[in-house]
């Protein structure tokens, strides 16, 4: 006996085993193996379009989340563009408010200068009649034939008239 060489009848032996085995298996074993492999092909095909089909949804979310922001992205320029406006809209109306508010004050102003004025005026009207009526008494009581003592009394009388309007 060689231990590199089977016995003939153990090598038949094991032949037939095996051919049992095999013819088993082949009937039995190789169409569910077969069976679970065509099965986890079609689930990997199922979800490699299930991945396609998420990839194009991706895709189409990703264009239409783009349209999205150019469109917030014009709306806003449009507001902040409406803001500007209405921004120099208030300016100048602002402004149009501010002048006649200035206007009218100094419109104001003026008419109480005026006002003043023309007091002033009155004033020294009465004061000037006042001084002639005063002027033309003490002239009357002194000689009016001497014409050299009624200028200087004329010039007297102004200088006590205008040193009291400066005291005053």
């Amino acid at each position: 006996m060689s231990l590199l060489l089977p016995d003939s009848g153990l090598l038949f032996w094991m032949l037939l085993s095996f051919g049992v085995v095999f013819a088993v298996l082949a009937k039995y074993g190789f169409p569910v193996i077969t069976k679970m492999v065509e099965g986890r092909k079609t689930y990997i095909d199922q979800s490699l379009e299930v991945a396609r089909e998420a990839n194009a949804r991706l895709s189409k979310l990703k264009e239409e989340s783009e349209a999205l922001i150019a469109s917030a992205n014009k709306e806003q320029g449009r507001i902040l563009r409406e803001a500007m406006h209405e921004r120099d809209k208030i300016i100048v109306e602002a402004r149009k408010q501010a002048e006649a508010a200035a206007q009218k004050e100094l419109d104001e102003v003026r008419k109480q200068i005026r006002q003043e004025k023309e007091e002033a005026i009155r004033d020294i009207r009465r004061q000037v009649a006042v001084l002639s009526v005063d002027i033309a008494e003490k002239i009357i009581r002194k000689d009016l034939d001497d014409k050299h003592e009624q200028m200087k009394m004329i010039d007297r009388m102004l200088d006590e008239v205008l040193a009291a309007s400066k005291n005053n």
